[in-house]
């Protein structure tokens, strides 16, 4: 049976690194490894569960141009030609990776989840952010209002990769922004926003094909996990969110080297 104490620090884990272009699945992933946690299919429902708790914290900072999407709030453009963001390019934006997603979500779950794949994930997830950083060409789109549908779906397409644990579903899709002539802000706001029914749908489903493996018991489990994601997330959202705004990716990737080869370290002399 989980225990609240693992609940508490991987939800501490989600909230902190949610935001930041690192892999927060990998990090619980690996901080499952360090506790010893069992990975049964409880654990794999509750990983999901409790990045809805951190993506909550989205929710409150995006509130505004959330509604706006829905024409419930009015909201000026950033952009010089009054063009805004609207629902089109969000679902342009996670419809590859929702088709690809329920496709081979089993796969994923099966085979994927392991701190080998995380560590290779971590590696090629960095090397994908200093390429992004080394791009020498101006971005096209400076501000989120600008982004076109076409950009919206590359880096829909560059989200397919955070399939993988370890690759970060954030630094595939700043850095596919990039790539696509989006400034790193931009990128970084498009990917939030698009995270938000990404989790919730994957959530979702992974909740009703698994409910059947829960019980009232790990109920506490949940709901301490959710929370505590969510508190840590809300607290470090602002200041992290303007870390990846304006903060080179290749620091990111510096961090995840150091992380795969510190944890393959341990997993040789354990």
């Amino acid at each position: 049976m989980h225990t609240i104490f693992e609940a508490i620090i991987i939800g501490i884990v989600e909230g902190l690194t949610e935001f930041l272009p690192v892999s927060s699945t990998g990090h619980m992933i690996l901080a499952q490894s360090l506790l010893n946690t069992e990975n049964d299919q409880v654990m794999k429902t509750f990983d999901f569960v409790i990045q809805l708790g951190a993506i909550m914290a989205v929710v409150i900072i995006y509130w505004k141009r959330i509604l706006s999407l829905f024409g419930l709030v009015k909201r000026k453009s950033e952009s010089r030609t009054g063009k805004k963001l609207n629902l089109l390019h969000i679902l342009i934006g996670i419809l590859p990776a929702g088709v690809i997603g329920l496709k081979f979500s089993h796969v994923v779950d099966e085979k994927l989840f392991n701190t080998t794949t995380v560590l290779v994930g971590l590696v090629l997830g960095g090397i994908l952010l200093i390429i992004a950083e080394k791009r020498k060409a101006q971005p096209s789109t400076m501000v989120l209002d600008d982004l076109t549908y076409r950009q919206a779906f590359f880096i829909g397409l560059w989200q397919l990769v955070s399939i993988w644990p370890g690759f970060s579903r954030s630094g595939s899709t700043i850095a596919g922004g990039m790539l696509s002539g989006v400034s790193r802000a931009a990128s970084a706001d498009f990917t939030f926003i698009m995270a938000i029914p990404i989790m919730f749908g994957a959530s979702g489903v992974y909740f009703l094909k698994n409910y059947d493996a829960l019980s009232s018991t790990d109920l506490p489990f949940f709901a301490v996990g959710f929370i505590v994601a969510f508190i840590v997330a809300l607290l470090a959202v602002v200041s992290f969110i303007k870390l990846v705004q304006n903060m080179k990716l290749t620091y990111f990737a510096y961090y995840r080297f150091a992380v795969a080869i510190v944890f393959a370290l341990y997993m040789f002399l354990k």
